[in-house]
């Protein structure tokens, strides 16, 4: 695992305001992407992408087969 430090000139209260932000959207993700916006070295947007996995059904795996190798 890496660190990265985001040097700012704000207070140390609006640092770890936004820290806790990512914190929790990052917490809240199971599968999904966290994006930090940085505009003059000052955090100003905090971005989540979220993704949801579904497994195969029967039905999809069946198909899948038929399409694979033919139509039983």
């Amino acid at each position: 695992m890496s660190s990265i430090q985001i040097k700012s000139e704000s207070s140390a209260g609006q640092q770890l305001n936004w820290l806790e932000v990512v914190r929790r959207q990052v917490g809240s993700l199971r599968y999904g992407v966290g994006q930090i916006v940085v505009h003059d070295s000052q955090v100003t947007q905090i971005e989540k992408t979220e993704r949801v996995r579904l497994g195969k059904t029967r039905a999809q795996t069946i198909l899948a087969g038929q399409k694979a190798g033919g139509t039983k």
